[in-house]
């Protein structure tokens, strides 16, 4: 109830929601983690890898950035629509999908790869355990230096590790696709609908966060056939792969071919590990989402990142010519 009547932006006695679950970090080390990354850093990716086709793209990218990522572990994150009947079936099927990337860049399985949540959260105080939150909370414990949590999809993976063991605050930033801009009229996006509980533990909880909002950010990084065809065919078995899944699309979702492009947003998240200057940024205060997918404002909140424009010619640069490379 106190978060619908935060939507209404009458602050008249709000408390903060945080507050009552998590403690606060401190002021100077949550600055210090929000700070634009200066690489190579330690990096784990979350993704719904079969949801779409842009994922794909964003794994092969972070994998071909040894000199600015090193890639500990890759996670399956649930998701549910026209591709797979259930939370739990879609993460079977990015685990999957992640499978067949590694095999096609020649990359190691064992120890790499982990299925995550078969369901999306029921509350904001219990969380789905999964081999992907334990692993997450193992390695970010190991280690003081800060473990970038790369997310590409519904947070229920991050989420619940966070509900797990609230400490790991203190070691990683989660970098999440997700949402639209703190302008937009709603916040309503596919990553953050799918499981808008896990959605509201990640702005809740005063962990380190960078947003990408996709509309108006992400929303720029469109590809079209064409373009996919001249910077990905004959570019090894992987550039290949990359564009038959590409090519393929519109006829899945029953598109029109002709002037049709396609928006790659999940490379925004593995581009700003690998360069932030690519970007735009400002911290605020962390917005309150509400249950009917909208933002409201409490200054009084933990900072956090979001991004407010990129570059993309500078990041499908970047990628296609780390493909390239990678081919010869």
């Amino acid at each position: 109830m106190l978060r619908n009547f935060l939507a209404t932006g009458l602050l008249l006695f709000s408390i903060p929601v945080f507050a009552q679950q998590f403690p606060l970090l401190p002021v100077a080390q949550r600055i210090d983690r929000l700070s634009p990354p200066e690489t190579p850093l330690r990096v784990v990716i979350d993704t719904d890898t079969y949801n779409e086709i842009d994922d794909q793209f964003a794994v092969v990218y972070a994998l071909f950035s040894p000199e600015q990522l090193t890639v500990e572990a890759i996670y399956a994150a649930p998701f549910k629509n026209h591709r797979s009947k259930s939370a739990g079936e879609g993460m079977e099927k990015s685990y999957e999908e992640i499978l067949r990337l590694l095999k096609r860049t020649q990359t190691p399985v064992e120890g790499f790869v982990y299925r995550g949540s078969n369901e999306f959260l029921l509350n904001t105080e219990e969380p789905v355990e999964s081999e992907a939150a334990q692993d997450l909370i193992d390695r970010a414990m190991s280690s003081d230096e800060p473990l970038y949590v790369l997310t590409l999809g519904a947070p229920t993976n991050v989420a619940s590790a966070i509900l797990m063991e609230p400490s790991i605050r203190e070691k990683i930033v989660v970098v999440w696709l997700g949402g639209k801009g703190l302008n937009w009229p709603s916040a309503n996006e596919f990553n953050l609908k799918q499981d808008v509980l896990s959605s509201q533990v990640m702005f809740d909880s005063g962990v380190p966060l960078v947003q990408i909002p996709t509309q108006p950010v992400t929303s720029h990084l469109l590809l079209s056939i064409p373009e996919a065809e001249k910077y990905l065919k004959g570019q090894g078995d992987i550039g290949d792969y990359l564009l038959e899944i590409f090519s393929q699309y519109p006829t899945e979702v029953d598109a029109d071919e002709y002037a049709w492009s396609k928006v790659v947003w999940d490379i925004s998240a593995v581009a700003y590990a690998i360069n932030p200057n690519w970007f735009q940024s400002e911290l605020r205060a962390t917005p309150i989402l509400t249950d009917e997918k909208t933002y409201s404002f409490d200054n009084r909140r933990p900072l956090y990142r979001t991004v407010t424009y990129l570059n993309r010619d500078k990041i499908f640069g970047d990628m296609f010519r780390k493909i390239e490379q990678q081919a010869k």
